[in-house]
Parts: structure tokens; sequence; C-alpha cells
């Protein structure tokens, strides 16, 4: 699945709000992380079904509107996973050749070699 990071505004008045929003968005399935920032709630999640997130936050909290949905940021393990690919390295190829060349054997197809084959 893949990491998204959702911003969903929230009225916020008390600090009971604040601590009731964050336990119902780290009771969803998929969150990783939450956190408030001003009248905001920021989830992170794997697989997170944001459009239910915010229905729940609605009938818990009353008002919710849902900003914005964007993949999370994860360039930073991107590019320590490329550094872990190793190239496979091959023994050297050594290929077997013979060092006399075969030798065909030459027959003689008559029993006379100087006659003519015309008679």
């Amino acid at each position: 699945m893949v990491k998204q990071k959702v911003v969903i505004k929230l009225s916020m008045d008390d600090a009971r709000k604040r601590k009731k929003a964050l336990q119902t968005a780290a009771g969803m399935d998929g969150i990783i992380s939450t956190s408030i920032d001003g009248d905001k709630i920021v989830v992170e999640g794997d697989g997170l079904d944001s459009i239910a997130l915010t229905t729940v936050l609605r009938k818990k909290l009353g008002h919710a509107n849902l900003i914005t949905v964007t993949p999370s940021d994860d360039k930073k393990e991107d590019k320590k996973e490329e550094k872990k690919e190793q190239p496979v390295v091959l023994p050297p190829y050594c290929a077997v050749v013979n060092p006399y060349p075969y030798q065909y054997g030459y027959y003689e197809t008559s029993r006379y070699p100087d006659s003519c084959s015309i008679m």
C-alpha cells in the first residue's frame, strides 16, 4: 500500500476536543502517526481511508473538512535502499580452447592413385 499524509481541519475549542480527535484518529486502521497543528489534525498512515476518517471525525466532533491527501515523503528511505543494492560480481569466464586444431583424415578412393578416373 501507499503511505499517505492527510490534513483535516476541525473545530477544536478546548483540550478535551483535541484529545478526542487524536484518540478517534489513532483508533482507525492503518494509522502510523497523528499530530495536531493549530486547528488541523495531520494523520500519516499506510492504506488509510481518508473519507472514512473524516466521516468518523464529523460524527464525533461535529465539523470536519478534508483539506489535503498527499503521498508521504519517503525519499530518504528510497535513497538508502538504492545504496544497499550491490552489483553482482561474477567470476571471470575462462573458455577452454584446444591448442591443436583438429586434423582431418585423407583417404584415397581408388586403389591406384596415379590412374585416370574416367576409365
